[in-house]
């Protein structure tokens, strides 16, 4: 099979999937007979993703796969085509969800201790229905307080493939200077290629963070 028939197949998989897809599952699309091998699975791939970088859309990888999105620098625009306004959340929230990025895995009394006030319950209920972040264990203290981590579709949602791709603390901001425009949008359950691209991460900013990334998904 000719790469460019290879290339229109995926390009169309992943329009179609709505969901980012696996080099490995891309390859169960081919029958046995047929389907390429790995590496000229990537190197389709990886044609397409240079033949975007001059179009409205881009191949981006994240930590589920690649995916066809809407590019960050068209944002704007596209969000103009849906008249319901997304959900905003509160400076609580991201800074609770930045903790628990940068400090995981972490307890709900530990981001208190950093933060200096409680934790609404609404707010680990939000994160964990957004599946952003889960239970990974618990400490082995009185009352065996849960443990929280983040998730590949955290990762996903801010078009990480892995924490390593997190901000580290010396490139981040003080949130006090960029609180007033940190928001995060719901993401549009619609087709991939119909996204507005979510917002960059170096917006959010741990409060009192100072450890290394640990592996979350």
């Amino acid at each position: 099979m000719e790469l460019q028939q290879i290339k229109n197949i995926i390009e169309a998989a992943l329009l179609a999937a709505g969901r980012p897809l696996q080099i490995e599952e891309m390859r169960t699309l081919f029958g046995i007979a047929e389907a390429p091998d790995i590496d000229t699975l990537t190197a389709a791939v990886q044609d397409l993703q240079d033949e975007y970088a001059v179009r409205g859309i881009e191949l981006k990888e994240v930590s589920s796969g690649w995916r066809v999105q809407v590019k960050q620098d068209y944002a704007p625009w596209i969000t103009l085509l849906w008249e319901e306004r997304p959900a905003r959340y509160s400076r609580a929230l991201l800074e609770t969800l930045a903790l628990i990025a940068y400090r995981q895995p972490i307890t709900r009394g530990e981001i208190e201790d950093i933060r200096g006030v409680a934790v609404s319950t609404n707010i680990i209920k939000t994160l964990q229905e957004r599946e952003w972040v889960r239970v990974v264990g618990h400490r082995d203290v009185p009352g065996k307080p849960a443990m929280y981590a983040t998730t590949r579709q955290f990762l996903d949602y801010f078009n990480l493939k892995t924490l390593d791709e997190l901000p580290t603390l010396a490139e981040l901001r003080d949130i006090d200077t960029i609180s007033a425009g940190l928001e995060l949008s719901l993401r549009l359950e619609d087709d991939e290629i119909h996204e507005s691209p979510p917002p960059d991460l170096s917006e959010v900013m741990p409060l009192g963070a100072d450890s290394e990334n640990q592996p979350g998904a």
